[in-house]
C-alpha cells in the first residue's frame, strides 16, 4: 500500500509528464484504475497516473489511480479529494488539516504494511506487519476523537483503525473478512 501512495503523492507534487503508451495501454490503465471503486463511482471519476497525466476526466470529484505493473504489491485506489489530501500530508510528514470525512477505496485489495507504524517499510516484531489484502474502502476523520471507541484489531472481522494514536489514524472497513 505504502508504494502505491508514494505514487498517489507524485499527483501532488510532480509535474505533469507525457507518458509514452498507446491507445490500448491507456484502455487498460483506466480498466484498472476504475477497478478500484464501485461502478457508481468509477463511472464519473478522473483517472490519473502517477506522474500527473489525466487519462479520463471526472466529474464526480473522485480520482483513480491504476496500479503500476513495474512496482510490487500495489493495488488500484480511488479517492476523494479529502482523502488525497491526507495521503499527501502523510507521504510529506505533515499534519493533515482537513475538515469532515474523506473515503477511499481499495476494491482490489493492497500491498503489505504496518497496522501502527505509518512509515514502517518491513515487519518488526512490535509494528503489526499485515500481509493479507482484502478489498477495503478507507475513511479519515478530521476528530480523531472519534475513533476512540472503533477497534485497532485488523482481524477483528469488521473495521479498525489502522495508525491509531498518530496524525494518519484512519478507518479501514474490509468488504470481505480479513486474517492476519
Amino acid at each position: 500500500m505504502r508504494t502505491l501512495i508514494a505514487a498517489v503523492l507524485a499527483l501532488l507534487v510532480v509535474p505533469s509528464v507525457a507518458w509514452t503508451q498507446d491507445d490500448d495501454s491507456h484502455k487498460k490503465m483506466i480498466k484498472n484504475a476504475l477497478s478500484a471503486a464501485p461502478a457508481e463511482i468509477a463511472g464519473g471519476a478522473k483517472v490519473m497516473l502517477p506522474t500527473g497525466e489525466v487519462l479520463q476526466e471526472g466529474t464526480n470529484g473522485w480520482t483513480c489511480i491504476p496500479d503500476d505493473p513495474e512496482v510490487p504489491h500495489n493495488s488500484p485506489m480511488c479517492l476523494d479529494e479529502v482523502f488525497l489530501g491526507f495521503i499527501g500530508a502523510w507521504m510529506n510528514k505533515q499534519e493533515p488539516s482537513f475538515s469532515g470525512t474523506g473515503l477511499g477505496y481499495m476494491l482490489q485489495g493492497s500491498s503489505p504494511g504496518s497496522n501502527v507504524d505509518p512509515f514502517a517499510t518491513e515487519p518488526t516484531e512490535d509494528n503489526e506487519w499485515m500481509t493479507g489484502s482484502v478489498p477495503h474502502l478507507m475513511m479519515v476523520v478530521s476528530d480523531l476523537s472519534m475513533l476512540e471507541n472503533v477497534s485497532t484489531d485488523p482481524t477483528s472481522g469488521g473495521p479498525w483503525v489502522m495508525w491509531a494514536g498518530t496524525p494518519y489514524a484512519h478507518i479501514m472497513m474490509p468488504t470481505v473478512p480479513r486474517t492476519k
